[in-house]
This record gives structure tokens, C-alpha cells and sequence, in this order.
């Protein structure tokens, strides 16, 4: 038995010789553990040689560690005995100290798997073994050797993969690099020629190798020739001369790949960049552009020719031919515009490949006058408005524009007025109530090169109403907003579609697009629109004489919450029920289409839902049977976007009586100011009311010294009264009275309260009176009915009045004289005393120092004239129509 190792590929060749058995067992043991590694029959004769072979791979490097191999013979059942061990030698002998790590620097391709064992040096202890960074659990091969088996191994980086062996004190003892990669694999292999004669190939690296390196990096071979440039991405290869065929081999470490190509010279030409451009004239709206060849064969050749120009406002590329093509001109360029130019060109006949661009060229082009303005007219209000036109872009200008001419012209009137702008206004103001007829405006543009056409708008001399104008939503779609509408008639020059800010008042900033008459829809769209700000769209139909408005349109671009919550926010009472006002939210603050109002009961950690309120014009709420106490309520407004922030009020609930007195008391409050109001007025007109309501009554003229007092005369019928005069028998001659005193009632009941309808009956009779016995006469009546008496100077015979008797009862039973029958004296009604005798003012108060003030009927309990004895009459001498009376005739 004898073994043949190839450790570079690990290969291990067994043979021996012998009879004629055709099967064999081989079984191979390590060494030192004499561990079976591997034990396989049936291996067949070497018929030429008569020698018998066995190969085997060996997937532990042969270098880790001692093998055995023994061979046996097998007829049958029948085995020979084991030939003698043959031992292969590993690296792990005892003589060999040092540590080492198997395999060293292999290249493997990718998901291969590889076992690397670790030989610890001789007193060392084994730590672990680690590929990349992760340490791997590790098989004992020998008492020095450890090994661990990577599987389907990736990618290295471009050093490679290490592989660590470290001692049980963690230290590095040794290690080892593999590298792992693809085989090349190019592709698209593609020849060509530039100058018509050479060839040049190019082809496509493929997918990385991964491996780097003189010595596994990839070769590159084109029909047997060495291409040395051909490396990183740079993979071409050229000949001198056209072959025709080709083959392109790559090779490197793990195999090797072939490309073919085969064509004709004509079919491949790629036309080199062209050089040297110039520009030789340059007008407003074209220019030349001519350009050389770097080959003289390109005169022959048909070219097709591409030119590309770019400017700040677009790029776009136009295509020429011709045999060897050499110069262009490009028409449709923009005046006062800057343009960049570059070319490159192409075989016309069995075009192959565009060639490569050239460098570019740069020109300015002149300029020329602008176009017309885009003029628009706008009203703030019924009357102001302005007339807008646009600023004139890059490409409209044709240059700096140096100002805006405006003329009005009435057609009617026939006048003109001239107004010139500088070019940083847009808009002429007007007031369309200063003009009796219409207006055309006409608008023009000036820069250097020259004046624009003109643009015309014409004013209306009444513009029509705008009120019953048809308003919708409108939806942002994401790119702008959508609308459609009804073709009309007089829409002879199209459509104007205008926008603005809605909540704007003055001096808004107004956009506006023209739509084509056969168009009945557009997009808005424009990079001034924003999230949370209502706009407002107006559909006119444009004709000669004047715009007509069809249609309005609301919407936002994108609805948010409204950023301040509802204003004026006030509870109030009502009984037991709570009313919530509150005012709509500004429109610059909505910020969304107000959908409606959500009022909630607040608590201290939430809210509570009473009422979704989907009316957005409803701005109340009445909150229903409430008990007595404190409630605190919060509204808030909502649109498609959510609710605000919510505004919160309070209230305490008292008991109804406060608010009904509170009511009363304010009703009289009100009363007494009304009549306050209405007495100030009456007093200062008092002389005009007197003459209405209360005139002047012209005094009696009465014969003698009647008094003028004016009193109440009150009028009533009664029975006759008797009146009696009685002389007394027994009188002082000195000193003579004539008594009153009542006749006693015709029934006997004279001590019963007389009737104060009726008179009473006056019986008046002498009485001798002493001076100084006053207490001998007492008043017959109560207070109201004080008598009063007066001095006669008619003889010896005093005689004494005595006043009307009231209803009042007497003051007790009094014993009255009786004068005898038929002892009547004469009868005087009345005394000739006066208000201003010298008895009313005297201080002896009695019935005897009194008289009787004012003429008495015979038949009336009232006296004809008012009179003043007592001090309360004097102090109260006015009643309620006294001092109305006073009032109107200004007395005090």
C-alpha cells in the first residue's frame, strides 16, 4: 500500500496490488485518537496496470493531522485481514513546535464550504477559533490540532476573509486568509469603428468577482491580444485594424469566460464628437451654429446630425442631415435669450449609434418688442374696480421692459387720455360712477427694442348686478381645482375664469386664466394657493363689448381647523333652561367650510356631548330643564378638518323669584322715568296744557264786598229746617245771649247719631252770658263741625251761631234750656264780619269771641264760601286741584 498527497487540492491516491478480488475495503483513521474518518468498499481493478487506485478529497486540509489508511480484501462475506497502517504525516508531530492554521491563503468560490484547523504550539492551551467575527464552536482532531467547517461561505471584501486562532488567554497564536469570489462573466461584447479604418470593442464587466490582487484579479484577451486598459470599468480593447470577428476571453483564479462579435466595417460606425462650434450670425428669433471634423473620411459620409439647445426656459433638440454636415441654422428662438448649443451626429445610412456630444456653445440673441399684455378688468365694488394686466414673463418681454402705457378713450365722447406706468405697476384704478358713457382701455408694453401690440378692454357704462350670481363649492383634486359649466352664447372671445382671496377687501391680489370658447372646463392651478384660505372663482363670458359674469365658485385647497373659536359667546337664563348665543367666526379665521357647532357640558376631566348643530347659520342653543347650581358649557365650531379649539362660558342657575322681582323692579324703574320724563315736559309746556285742558274761567262780578275766594259748591236738595228762637226768662240785662240748641228728635230719640244728609234743626234763644263762664256753652259737634260764634251789637241780646251739625253722635247728654213758647226774638243770619276785622285776629279763643265766617243756606249743610278759622286750615291751605291749578299757572 503506498499514498500519494496533493495538500494544495487535498487530495489523498491510495494504491496496492494485488489477486484478483475486485473489492476492497479502505478505511481511514487519524492518527493519534485513531478516529475512523472515513470506510468505503467496491473499489474496482486497474485493468491496464493491474495496480488498484483509490482517490479521495479530503475535507480537512492534510496538514492538520496524521492519517492511517488500510486496505482489505472482499469476496463475498469473505474479507482478507487489514494490509499494515500507512500513515500520511500532518503537521502536528511533536517536532513541528510551532502554531500554524490550515488552509493559507485559498481561493474558493462563493457558497463553497472550507474547514480551517488551528495547531497550537507546543505548552500553549486552546482558546477558541474565529472566521471574520464570530467564534465558531470548534472539533478536537489531535491532542495540538482544533478545526472548525465554514459552510456556504459569502463574499469576502477585498483583503479577504481572516480566520483567528487565540489561546486560552486570548491572545492571537496564529491565522490565516481565504478568499472568496465569482469566476468572470462579461458580457455584451460590442465592436465599432470611429475613423473608419481601426476597431474599437467594448463590452460589460458582469457581476464583481470579488477578488482583487496580480495574482485573482480577472484577464482580459481579445483575438489572442493582451488588453491591459481593460480594468475597473473601463472595458475596452481596440485593434488597428477591422477583422471583422472577434473573441473576447476573461479569466481569473476560479475559471474563465468567452465573448464573440462579428460585423461589417459599415454597419459600425459611430461618428466621433464634433469640434470647434461656432456661432457666426445671431438675429432675434434664429441663429448659425457650424462645427469641423476630426477624420477627412466624414466628408463622404451621409450624417444625421442632432443639436440640442437649452435656455432658462426649456431644452429641446432638432435633428439634420446631409453628407458630411458642417453647419445649421435654428430657427424659433426667443429674443433677448441666452442659449447654450451642442451637437452630435450619427451615420444616416445603416445607422449604428449616436456619437459622443460636443462642447457646448453659447449665444445671446437680440431682442425685439414685447407682446401684448394679458389686461383684465376687476371691480372692489359696485363702483371702484381696477384694470390689471399681467407682468410680462421672460419670454414675453423680449427684453427689459421699461413701462406700461395706458390710454382711455371714449368712442362717445370722443376724447383720450394718456396715462404712462413705470414697469413695477400692474393696475390702473377706476370709479366707474365718474363716467357717463363707456371706456376702452388700452394697454401697451415698451423696452428698447420697441412697443408691444396693444391690449383692449372695454369699461361698460353700468355694469350689471352681480347679486343673483349662482355660488358652489369647489374640491382641491391634489394638482389644482376642477371646473365645468354651461357653454353660453356670448362667449364670442372665450371665457375668463378670476380668483382671489375671499376674505381680501381691498387691493387684492387677482389671478385670472382664458379658457377657449369651445372649452367648457378647465384646471386652476397657480403656485399662490394655500392650505386654510377660502378663495373665490368667477366665470365670465368675454365678448367685444363687455364680460359677462355666469358663475362662482368657493373653495379651498386644503380645509384646516378654524384658528380662533366662536366670538361673543354669553349664556341666559331662562327659567330652568340655559340659551347659548354666539357670532359666526371671521372668515379670515374659518379657515374651512363651517360645517356646523358642537356644544358640550364641561366637567373637570371631560366633555360632554349636548348638541351637534349642522346648521352653520344656527348660532344658539337652548339647554333644557336644568337643576339649580353651576354649569360650565363649551361650543365649538367644525369643519371638514375637525373642531376648534372651543370657547367656554359659565353660569350659576338662581331661582326664578330674583329674576321676576328683578323684573318688576326694572319695570318700575322704567315707569318712574317715563313719568318723570313726561311731568319735565308737561311743566315746560305748562302754559300750552293749561290752555288746552284747564282755560281760564272769568271771575263773577258780584255786587258789595262778596269775597273772591273761589270754593266748591256742592249742590244738593234737602227738607226745610226749623229754626226756633228762644228767649230765656232768666238773663242778666247787662249781659244777653241768644242760644242754639237742637230740637230733639219728633220720635224721642234725640240721643240717637243724626243723619249727616240731612240739616240739623237750629233753636236759637237769649242767655244771659257771664264773662269768665264760657264752660256754660259747649260746642254742640265734633271737630269737623266746630261752631263758631260772633258778637251782635243789637241792644242787650247777645246772639250766638251755631254750625252744622255732623254725623258725628254727641259728646254726652246735656241738659239744654228751653225757651219758653212764644218768646221769639228777631232772627239775623249772619254777622257783617269780615276776614280782615280785627276780631279774627284776636287770641281769646271761645265760641263767644267767634262768627261765623261765610253766608250759610237755610237749606244746605255747606257753606256757599270756603273760610279759613283754624290754624290747620292755615297751614294746609291747598288741595289736589289748588295745586294743579298752581302748577299750570306758575305759582308757588
Amino acid at each position: 500500500v503506498r499514498l500519494d498527497a496533493d495538500k494544495e487540492t487535498q487530495k489523498l491516491s491510495v494504491t496496492w496490488e494485488e489477486g484478483h478480488a475486485s473489492t476492497f475495503d479502505v478505511e481511514i483513521l487519524r492518527t493519534e485518537l485513531m478516529e475512523i474518518v472515513l470506510n468505503v468498499s467496491e473499489v474496482l481493478e486497474d485493468q491496464s496496470t493491474g495496480k488498484h487506485q483509490w482517490n479521495w478529497t479530503s475535507p480537512v486540509p492534510l496538514e492538520c493531522t496524521s492519517l492511517s489508511v488500510k486496505v482489505r480484501s472482499r469476496d463475498g462475506q469473505d474479507v482478507s485481514e487489514w494490509s499494515s497502517q500507512q500513515i500520511l504525516p500532518g503537521f502536528d508531530l511533536p517536532d513541528n513546535t510551532d502554531s500554524q492554521m490550515y488552509p493559507e491563503g485559498k481561493t474558493v468560490p462563493v457558497g463553497s464550504n472550507m474547514t480551517f484547523c488551528c495547531i497550537v504550539e507546543e505548552g500553549q492551551q486552546f482558546g477558541s477559533l474565529c472566521y471574520k467575527d464570530t467564534c465558531v464552536k470548534e472539533n478536537m482532531l489531535s491532542r495540538r490540532t482544533y478545526a472548525i467547517t465554514m459552510t456556504n461561505q459569502g463574499p469576502s471584501n477585498p483583503s479577504g476573509t481572516n480566520v483567528v486562532c487565540s489561546s486560552e488567554k486570548k491572545m492571537i497564536i496564529t491565522g490565516a486568509v481565504v478568499f472568496v469570489g465569482y469566476p468572470p462573466l462579461p458580457s455584451d461584447l460590442v465592436c465599432e469603428t470611429h475613423d473608419l479604418i481601426s476597431v474599437d470593442c467594448q463590452w460589460s464587466k458582469g457581476r464583481d468577482t470579488y477578488l482583487f490582487g496580480k495574482t485573482r484579479q480577472t484577464y482580459y484577451t481579445l483575438n489572442g491580444r493582451n488588453c491591459p486598459n481593460a480594468r475597473n470599468n473601463n472595458m475596452r480593447c481596440g485593434l488597428e485594424q477591422w477583422d471583422g470577428n472577434w473573441t473576447l476571453v476573461a479569466r481569473n483564479l476560479l475559471g474563465e469566460f468567452r465573448l464573440t462579435d462579428a460585423a461589417e466595417l459599415g454597419h459600425r460606425v459611430r461618428p466621433v464628437a464634433p469640434v470647434n462650434l461656432t456661432s457666426p450670425e445671431v438675429y432675434s428669433w434664429n441663429a448659425s451654429v457650424g462645427w469641423l471634423w476630426k477624420y477627412n473620411g466624414y466628408e463622404r459620409l451621409s450624417l444625421i446630425c442632432q443639436v440640442q439647445r437649452t435656455s432658462h426656459l426649456n431644452s429641446s433638440t432638432q435633428t439634420y442631415t446631409g453628407y458630411g454636415l458642417n453647419t445649421v441654422v435654428l430657427k424659433d428662438l426667443q429674443p433677448d435669450e441666452k442659449y447654450s448649443v451642442k451637437v452630435r451626429c450619427g451615420s444616416q445610412k445603416n445607422f449604428w449609434k449616436w456619437g459622443e456630444w460636443s462642447l457646448p456653445l453659447s449665444f445671446h440673441t437680440k431682442m425685439d418688442r414685447p407682446v401684448a399684455p394679458d389686461i383684465w378688468l376687476w371691480m372692489d365694488s359696485d363702483n371702484l374696480g381696477r384694470v390689471l394686466w399681467k407682468p410680462l414673463t421672460k419670454s414675453e418681454s423680449h427684453g427689459q421692459i421699461s413701462g406700461y402705457e395706458v390710454i382711455l378713450w371714449s368712442p362717445e365722447e370722443n376724447s383720450q387720455q394718456i396715462l404712462p406706468f413705470p414697469q413695477s405697476v400692474y393696475s390702473l384704478p377706476i370709479n366707474v360712477t365718474d363716467r357717463g358713457s363707456k371706456v376702452t382701455v388700452t394697454v401697451t408694453a415698451q423696452n428698447p427694442a420697441g412697443v408691444s401690440p396693444p391690449a383692449n378692454i372695454v369699461i361698460p357704462r353700468h355694469l350689471p348686478d352681480a347679486e343673483d350670481t349662482t355660488i358652489s363649492k369647489v374640491t382641491f383634486n391634489g394638482s389644482g381645482f376642477p371646473l365645468s359649466w354651461v357653454a353660453h352664447a356670448n362667449a364670442s372671445c372665450g371665457y375668463v375664469v378670476d380668483w382671489y382671496n375671499t376674505s381680501c377687501t381691498q387691493d387684492c391680489n387677482v389671478e385670472w386664466t382664458r379658457v377657449a370658447a369651445d372649452n367648457t372646463n378647465t384646471m386652476v392651478q397657480s403656485g399662490n394657493f394655500f392650505a386654510g384660505v377660502r378663495y373665490t372663482f368667477s366665470l365670465y363670458a368675454c365678448s367685444s363689448e363687455s364680460n359677462v359674469l355666469l358663475e362662482r365658485w368657493h373653495g379651498y385647497m386644503q380645509e384646516l381647523v378654524p384658528s380662533r373659536t366662536v366670538p361673543r359667546l354669553s349664556p341666559n337664563q331662562e327659567g330652568s333652561d340655559v340659551q347659548l348665543t354666539w357670532d359666526q367666526i371671521p372668515l379670515e379665521h374659518q379657515r374651512g367650510f363651517i360645517l356646523g357647532y358642537t356644544v358640550y357640558l364641561t366637567n373637570a376631566s371631560h366633555l360632554t356631548l349636548l348638541a351637534n348643530i349642522t346648521d352653520p347659520q344656527l348660532t344658539n342653543h337652548t339647554v333644557r330643564n336644568l337643576v339649580l347650581g353651576s354649569y360650565k358649557f363649551t361650543v365649538k365650531a367644525y369643519t371638514a378638518a375637525g373642531e376648534d379649539g372651543g370657547a367656554t362660558v359659565s353660569i350659576s342657575l338662581e331661582p326664578y323669584t330674583y329674576w321676576l322681582i328683578m323684573e318688576i323692579l326694572v319695570a318700575l324703574g322704567a315707569m318712574t322715568c317715563l313719568l318723570i320724563v313726561i311731568t319735565i315736559a308737561c311743566y315746560r309746556k305748562r302754559k300750552w296744557v293749561k290752555k288746552a285742558f284747564y282755560p281760564e274761567i272769568p271771575e263773577p262780578k258780584l255786587p258789595g264786598e262778596w269775597g273772591i275766594t273761589q270754593g266748591t259748591l256742592d249742590v244738593k236738595p234737602s227738607p226745610h229746617s226749623m229754626v226756633h228762637i228762644v228767649e230765656d226768662s232768666v238773663w242778666d240785662s247787662s249781659k244777653e245771649a241768644l242760644v242754639t240748641v237742637p230740637e230733639e228728635d219728633e220720635e224721642g230719640t234725640g240721643d240717637e247719631a243724626a243723619d249727616t244728609d240731612e240739616p240739623a234743626s237750629l233753636r236759637y234763644y237769649n242767655q244771659v252770658v257771664e264773662e269768665g263762664s264760657s264752660s256754660q256753652r259747649r260746642p254742640h259737634a265734633s271737630d269737623s263741625s266746630a261752631s263758631s260764634t260772633g258778637s251782635m251789637d243789637s241792644g242787650h241780646t247777645d246772639v250766638t251761631y251755631t254750625g252744622i251739625q255732623t254725623s258725628e253722635p254727641q259728646t254726652g247728654p246735656e241738659e239744654h234750656l228751653q225757651p219758653p213758647e212764644g218768646s221769639f226774638g228777631g232772627y239775623q243770619p249772619q254777622c257783617s264780619w269780615k276776614q280782615d276785622s280785627p276780631e279774627a285776629d284776636g287770641d281769646g279763643g271761645g265760641l263767644d269771641q267767634a262768627c261765623l265766617g261765610s253766608p250759610t243756606s237755610v237749606t244746605s249743610s255747606q257753606f256757599l264760601l270756603p273760610y279759613d278759622t283754624s290754624e290747620e286750615g292755615k297751614e294746609h291751605p291747598s288741595s289736589a286741584s289748588t295745586w294743579f291749578h298752581n302748577l299750570l299757572t306758575g305759582k308757588p
